[in-house]
C-alpha cells in the first residue's frame, strides 16, 4: 500500500525513528546505497522556480543510482 510523507506527522514515533536510523547508515556507508534506486525515476514539477531543491533531488537520485526528470510546470498541458 502507498503512504504519502507529507509531514513527521504521518510516521509513528518508531518510523521516524527507523528513517534517521536508515539515513545515518546511508549516509555511513554511501557505497553500500549506490544503485538502491537502479531503475527507478523521479519526475519533478514544482509550481515555484526552485533550482536548490531540484538540484539536490536531482543529485540524491544520481548518487542512489536513479534518474531525475525535471519538468517545467508553465509548460506542461
Amino acid at each position: 500500500m502507498v503512504r504519502h510523507f507529507i509531514t513527521d506527522l504521518d510516521l509513528t514515533a518508531e518510523e521516524q525513528a527507523e528513517v534517521i536510523d536508515l539515513a545515518i547508515a546511508m549516509k555511513k556507508d554511501r557505497k553500500a546505497y549506490a544503485q538502491a534506486l537502479e531503475g527507478l525515476v523521479l519526475g519533478m514539477i514544482f509550481e515555484k522556480s526552485s533550482t536548490r531543491t531540484r538540484v539536490s533531488f536531482e543529485a540524491g537520485m544520481i548518487q542512489l543510482g536513479g534518474q531525475a526528470i525535471f519538468l517545467h510546470s508553465d509548460s506542461s498541458q
